[in-house]
């Protein structure tokens, strides 16, 4: 299969979704190339997605402005995750199989067993609120 520059669009991931407002989130960044929101289903307490706007499956897929674009917004949002999460780093991974639409996982970790994607539990609106009010803060700082 020749994945090169193909978009997929045939149905609306729940990312299109949150991103044209038709499902709720907690955005902590958006501009006309990508958006970040809290997980809701977080492997840790501050675990941000970090997703193009553009619906594209596969990160090999994304035109190299967009993916550099989303390492610069990743860059910046982990470091505010770094201030309002304290911990050993703060880590970024692509794994693509949950949704298809590309998405950056910033996770603060203590140790590899924090990407452990089995462990991820619902969080609270509450909780998710307060996750991004505390980004925010760090990002405005």
């Amino acid at each position: 299969m020749i994945r090169v520059g193909k978009v997929f669009t045939a149905l609306s991931s729940v990312f299109t979704k949150i991103i044209d407002g038709d499902l709720p989130a907690h955005f902590v960044h958006r501009d006309d190339t990508a958006v970040a929101f809290m997980s809701i289903e977080p492997l840790r307490p501050g675990h941000v997605l970090v997703v193009p706007v553009t619906e594209v499956d596969h990160w090999l897929d994304l035109d190299q402005t967009t993916l550099a674009h989303l390492v610069v917004v990743s860059q910046r949002i982990g470091l505010a995750i770094a201030d309002a999460f304290p911990s050993q780093k703060v880590a970024m991974m692509i794994a693509g199989l949950e949704v298809p639409h590309v998405h950056i996982h910033l996770v603060p970790i203590d140790g590899v067993h924090d990407l452990d994607f089995s462990n991820a539990t619902a969080a609270e609106q509450g909780e998710l609120a307060a996750a991004a009010q505390s980004i925010a803060v760090a990002l405005a700082g």
